[in-house]
């Protein structure tokens, strides 16, 4: 293995764009500059169409999960009730955010593989007339399913007054969103994957159903406040320091986003899905979700004759390629194989041919060559 050389295919961080790392290395710039205030202005409004709104999309500076904990603590006042839609991991740190400040939560917990059933939600609804939030993943990245959010949006909608709050941090970006058509009210997201940005941005949009909700809520918050994000963003500004580098950064990525066309890049990664699962069928390694529920931006794999870690470690040391392992419940189970964000269809025939090699090496029986044919069958087809 070449020195400082590593393929980087786990769902989040992604890989960076050479351009998009030029734009960050800029001269620094003072957040309360005009030039900044430029910058914000021009970058603010190009978020809208990766969300599928007319409302303002609220940049803040962390990770996903800090827009994530804004959504619970704005969206809800302390002893008020919200269910949670579990299907692996992140829904659960949903429901752990929502235990924290002490709302009432109420949990439906799919099988972790297996998208949530939307006739339990409608009668789980119907029969808990007191929630006032639906929370949900779009996808979990934990077991690569990508939950059906639009289905949802129409069910709470007929069945409650809650609001639908989304977390879509792996997959925005990269699948169809349309928030305004949907009637999502609250729709957050990170900077590290589909934007092809490092961790430190999160995002946030609000219908004007949850910006009417916020402000009937009194629950103290400071940083999290999204109103105060949503008066600075009027003067193109920010309420509190935000990372001027990762800002330049974004410019640069939504340039390469709009130069493919967003209905191109949505394209891609479905192209991409279709590879990486048509060869591990070919390799006769079991999927851990069905086609159906299957995400674009990530493929899980859960194997039986070896165990999933032993293939990552080996092609870390062999190959510098970095996949994913499973969390909570299904650590040790599976192995996640990212494709989002900065990631070609030849950089999934690279990743198929050298978990290819993996296999062999662990003692597996495989033919090699096969599940990589498979998966340039499934590119000859497409182009």
């Amino acid at each position: 293995m070449l020195p400082d050389y590593q393929l980087l295919r786990i769902p989040g961080p992604t890989p960076i764009p050479p351009s998009v790392m030029r734009a960050m290395n800029q001269p620094m710039i003072g957040h309360r500059s005009a030039s900044f205030q430029q910058l914000l202005a021009r970058v603010a409004p190009r978020l809208k169409p990766l969300f599928g709104t007319e409302q303002d999309v609220l940049i803040l500076t962390g990770s996903g999960t800090l827009a994530l904990e804004a959504a619970v603590v704005n969206a809800l006042d302390e002893g008020e009730a919200a269910l949670v839609l579990v299907t692996g991991a992140f829904g659960d740190r949903f429901r752990k955010m929502c235990q924290t400040y002490g709302i009432e939560t109420h949990v439906l917990e799919s099988e972790w593989g297996c998208a949530f059933d939307l006739e339990q939600v409608q009668a789980y609804l119907q029969q808990h007339s007191n929630i006032k939030a639906v929370f949900a993943t779009y996808c979990e990245t934990s077991t690569a399913v990508l939950n059906p959010i639009a289905e949802l949006a129409e069910v709470v909608k007929q069945h409650s007054d809650a609001l639908v709050i989304v977390d879509a941090v792996s997959c925005l970006g990269a699948v169809e969103t349309e928030m305004d058509k949907w009637g999502i009210d609250i729709l957050v997201t990170g900077s590290q994957k589909a934007l092809m940005l490092p961790t430190g941005l999160a995002f946030a949009a609000i219908s004007e159903q949850g910006w009417r909700k916020m402000e009937q809520n009194s629950r103290p918050r400071f940083y999290l406040d999204l109103r105060r994000y949503q008066t600075s963003l009027g003067d193109h500004s920010t309420p509190f320091t935000p990372a001027v580098s990762l800002v330049m950064g974004l410019e640069q990525a939504l340039n390469l986003i709009e130069e493919e066309g967003l209905d191109q890049v949505i394209k891609r990664h479905q192209l991409m899905k279709e590879m990486t699962r048509q060869a591990f069928k070919a390799l006769d390694l079991p999927l851990l979700t069905s086609d159906e529920d299957a995400s674009p931006t990530v493929t899980a794999v859960r194997p039986s004759n070896f165990k999933a870690d032993d293939l990552r470690s080996l092609l870390r040391k062999t190959f510098g390629l970095t996949l994913a392992g499973g969390q909570q419940k299904l650590k040790g189970e599976i192995f996640r194989v990212g494709h989002m964000g900065y990631c070609s269809p030849l950089d999934v025939l690279q990743t198929i041919t050298a978990i290819e090699v993996g296999l062999v090496r662990l003692g597996v029986n495989i033919k090699l060559g096969k599940g990589t044919q498979a998966a340039e069958e499934v590119l000859v087809h497409d182009l």
